[in-house]
Parts: C-alpha cells; sequence; structure tokens
C-alpha cells in the first residue's frame, strides 16, 4: 500500500463497502497519530473497565475478555505501522474484524438490554455507545491503508473464530469468556431466545459481515488498477 509519506489512495469501492464520506476519510488518515493516541487511551480505560472481570476469570483465559480494548490496541498498532511505513496486512486485518465486531455488538447489547444497564450514568451510557460506533467507523476507513490480503483475513478469522467460540459455545476453562452482561444468561429476550442466544447470535452476525466485508474489499482493490 501506500507509504505513510503521502496520503494513501482511496480504492474505488461500492458506497456499501466505504460507507464513510471520503473528507472523512482524508481527516483521519492526517490525523493518525492522534487517533493511534485517542485508541491507545481507549485501550487502558478498556482493560480498567474489565478489571472486576479479569478476577472473576482464569488467567489463561484473559486474552478472551477485554474485546474491545484488544480491537483498540490492534487499530493504533495497525495505523502507527502504516505511518512507519511497515504496514502489516495480518495486523491491519485484525483490528479491521475487532473494531467492526465489537464497535457493533456493544451498541447492539446497549440498545437489546437497555432496561438491564439502566445503572449506568447517562454519560456512562452514552460514552459506550457513541465511542464503540466511533470504533466501527475507523474501521470501515482501514481500506484506505491495505487491501485485507487473503492470508490476513485468514488470521484474522482464525483469532476471531477462535474468541467467538470461547465466548459463547466453548469455554475451555470456566464460563463463556463474553463481556459480562448484567442480565441472567437464560433471561428470555425476543424470538424464543435467551439473553445468552442473543448476545452470541449478534456477534456472529458481525463476525461474519467482517468476514464478507474484508474479503469483499480484497476482491474489489484486486480488479482496480493499480
Amino acid at each position: 500500500m501506500a507509504a505513510a509519506t503521502e496520503q494513501s489512495r482511496r480504492t474505488s469501492l461500492p458506497r456499501w463497502l466505504a460507507p464513510v464520506p471520503e473528507r472523512v476519510e482524508d481527516l483521519g488518515l492526517r490525523l493518525a497519530w492522534p487517533i493511534v493516541a485517542v485508541n491507545l487511551a481507549g485501550t487502558a480505560f478498556g482493560f480498567w473497565y474489565y478489571r472486576y472481570q479479569f478476577v472473576e476469570t482464569p488467567a489463561v483465559m484473559w486474552p478472551f475478555v477485554p474485546d474491545s480494548p484488544v480491537a483498540t490496541l490492534l487499530i493504533a498498532l495497525a495505523i502507527g505501522a502504516w505511518k512507519l511505513g511497515r504496514e502489516r496486512p495480518w495486523l491491519t486485518a485484525l483490528a479491521f474484524f475487532g473494531n467492526l465486531t465489537y464497535g457493533l455488538w456493544t451498541p447492539f447489547t446497549l440498545l437489546v438490554f437497555s432496561d438491564s444497564f439502566s445503572y449506568l450514568h447517562p454519560l456512562m451510557y452514552g460514552f459506550l455507545f457513541w465511542s464503540h460506533l466511533a470504533m466501527a467507523v475507523q474501521a470501515l476507513v482501514l481500506h484506505r491503508i491495505s487491501d485485507f490480503s487473503i492470508g490476513g483475513i485468514g488470521i484474522a478469522l482464525g483469532w476471531y473464530g477462535t474468541n467467538l467460540l470461547v465466548d459463547y459455545f466453548v469455554p475451555i476453562v470456566g464460563d463463556p469468556h463474553h463481556t459480562a452482561l448484567p442480565v441472567a444468561p437464560n433471561e428470555p429476550v425476543a424470538l424464543g431466545g435467551d439473553a445468552h442466544g442473543i448476545a452470541a447470535a449478534g456477534a456472529t452476525v458481525l463476525t461474519l459481515l467482517a468476514v464478507y466485508t474484508a474479503l469483499s474489499i480484497h476482491v474489489y482493490a484486486a480488479r482496480t488498477p493499480s
């Protein structure tokens, strides 16, 4: 991809693959280092936010607990690597999967289980909602720095597929390791599904969305002349 010393060219993608306006993408690329700093600050806050869940989780499973902080750390590293002229497709793919999936999953759960989240101060609720949506937006700018190689997509799918399994289906050690929700797992929610099933369905659909979107960007980029 383009070196960090010049603005990355916008590949001709359909609007459904590149919904962020080009001028917003350009602004984000110009502010790359401040965005790295913001994501690192978000990572620190996220690890603090998960402090109680870490205590209740066996240490061997800690890497699967802080989904959003890991995602913001990955995108900080991916953007930083690009700015240094060392963009790594596998790292950018990991950042894309994490920020798109959990940038949308968290607002989804905040809405679906809004009554159970009523204990949160409105400012904290709003912060969690909008900061996670911003994660999804920044994920959708990453096509400007990477074409998402098949190998990179495979690595991202391997990690986030495993994460999905231990979060909801096969915890391996202890209980499922998804972000703790303030609702009983077997609490009926909608469409015959309980809270655990609805949260799992959302994460599964969004992981598949990340796979499809990354593969589509790769295909369109391959068809576009350099």
